[in-house]
């Protein structure tokens, strides 16, 4: 079967390439991709040719959200052995001259990589190919009870972990979510997950507010101003990444409240309204990736205490990839797509879609 990978060239320059057979590193394990999770960056270097100041200058295999199966061991004996079912987490910490950072928060390290990122230069190549070499320390084994399916939501769980975290104990508080998206859904889903004992989530389509229904938040208008700044919340997780969504994460924190920034605002500067923050005294963090709670991740989602169900709206097969980052492009239609590269997970995916793509209940 020939090794197909989703390369994006350009802005609106996405093909399927055959890639050829990896190389493995001494400390490279070669991975069998069972499902690839269509993210925002991807999107943005699909659409745009770029994601924030990351500039696409070379074609470069996108993806990072991936589960699959050991197919070769690495060759220095780290890591998972052949046949071990894994996620990846797609994070290499690096430091980058006399910058600080906290050691103890690998995703702070300046000099970073990350899988399908163009920040850099030669770029780092991503994991949406059927068959890819990866560094065997990024290869978390998952329990037998955990689908390949779901184990591919660990990564963007994991970003939705890290977030409501920085947050502090939510147990017995009032959570809202700015943005029901797929990382909006997880936060929806840790939060609940985390003791929260209220959970509101805002969105301007009635999909994503549905689906953060089900997840058992109660869902807002975010046009609705005047609902979002009676909301009092102790805890707001702004995951929308947009202008609004931050005024309305200020608006919806009750006095002494916490706003997490999540969603990646655009570059450059941003117009806030920090009086508000400052007057009700508003603690405002930010949460970039995550760290050390992938393993904790992992555990949740196969125990089911972390109940992620209706989150994944679209299985495509890899060879309609173009096709899969339409439908994830459109919010009113779509929540988390993902990418079917082997063989079982195609026909996993066949068995799964309804006529239209979507992910029959």
């Amino acid at each position: 079967m020939s090794n197909i990978g989703v390369v994006a060239h350009a802005a609106q320059d996405l093909r399927i390439a055959d890639l050829g057979e990896p190389a493995a590193a001494p400390d490279e394990a070669v991975v069998e991709i069972a499902y690839g999770g269509v993210c925002g960056s991807d999107l943005h270097y699909w659409r745009h040719g770029a994601a924030g100041l990351s500039v696409l200058r070379e074609p470069m295999l996108l993806g990072h959200e991936v589960s699959g199966v050991v197919l070769t061991a690495a060759a220095d004996g780290s890591g998972p052995g052949a046949g071990t079912r894994i996620a990846v987490h797609p994070l290499t910490p690096h430091a980058e001259g006399e910058i600080p950072w906290p050691v103890d928060r690998p995703n702070l390290a300046p000099g970073s990589t990350y899988l399908g990122s163009a920040l850099r230069l030669p770029h780092t190549q991503g994991a949406f190919a059927r068959r890819v070499a990866l560094p065997a320390r990024m290869l978390h084994a998952i329990p037998d009870d955990l689908t390949l399916e779901r184990a591919a939501l660990a990564e963007p769980a994991a970003v939705a972990w890290h977030a409501v975290e920085r947050a502090g104990d939510v147990r017995g508080k009032r959570v809202v979510v700015i943005g029901s998206g797929p990382i909006g859904l997880l936060v929806v889903a840790v939060a609940r997950h985390h003791g929260a004992a209220e959970v509101i989530a805002t969105d301007l389509e009635p999909l994503p507010k549905d689906l953060a229904a089900s997840l058992g938040a109660r869902a807002v208008d975010a046009r609705d101003a005047d609902a979002i700044a009676a909301l009092h919340a102790d805890v707001v997780v702004e995951s929308s990444g947009t202008v609004p969504g931050l005024s309305a994460a200020i608006s919806a924190a009750a006095r002494g409240g916490t706003v997490v920034l999540l969603g990646l605002q655009r570059h450059g500067e941003v117009a806030v309204p920090l009086a508000t923050a400052i007057t009700r005294e508003l603690s405002l963090v930010g949460s970039f990736r995550f760290g050390a709670e992938f393993d904790d991740v992992i555990a949740a989602l196969a125990d089911g205490s972390l109940v992620v169900d209706g989150i994944v709206t679209h299985i495509v097969p890899a060879t309609s990839a173009l096709e899969a980052f339409r439908i994830a492009g459109d919010a009113a239609a779509s929540s988390k797509v993902l990418l079917a590269f082997d063989d079982a997970a195609t026909d996993l995916a066949s068995a799964k879609n309804d006529g239209t793509g979507s992910v029959a209940s």
